[in-house]
């Protein structure tokens, strides 16, 4: 299983884990040609400033103990107890915001278009590696594996 951590310390506000996700999403597949007004193309994560003007990654950390899914009713919210991903089924979701109100990050959005999709990171699974990390230059966003203790594999 794996699990993004942010280092604060580390985050320097330049927004290439914001552009990665953008372009991830974007149809174009360029830097060059990315429309960053375009609400298709909106990002799954962002950077917000802490009270000392600090910039601070927000970014879907997929929890061992996901309250998005734990409050998602109508089942739209899932986590794969093999890869440790959250993901999010649009076809199933009753679009009533319980995920995003529960979210202790405040990462889950609804999308700024039609308001019917939650924006959620899947951790770039289909691509093998989350774009937020490979694209920061500064390491404060890494992925970590996490290794199950095999001596309590019988359930202690």
């Amino acid at each position: 299983m794996h699990r993004i951590l942010i280092n604060k310390e580390l985050c320097t506000g330049c927004k290439s884990c914001v552009l990665a996700c953008m372009l991830r999403n974007d149809l174009q597949k360029d830097i060059y040609s990315l429309d960053l007004e375009d609400l298709d193309n909106e990002s799954r994560n962002h950077i917000e400033l802490n009270k000392f003007n600090n910039p601070i990654p927000i970014i879907c950390r997929h929890c061992e103990t996901p309250e998005c899914v734990l409050t998602c009713m109508s089942g739209a919210m899932t986590k794969n107890k093999e890869t440790g991903i959250v993901s999010y089924d649009k076809d199933r979701c009753g679009v009533c915001y319980m995920c995003v109100m529960a979210c202790p990050y405040g990462l889950l959005k609804p999308d700024d278009k039609t308001k019917q999709t939650i924006l959620k990171c899947d951790m770039c699974e289909s691509i093998g590696y989350p774009k937020c990390v490979a694209n920061c230059p500064t390491g404060a966003i890494t992925l970590q594996e996490e290794v199950k203790n095999e001596l309590c594999s019988s359930g202690c």
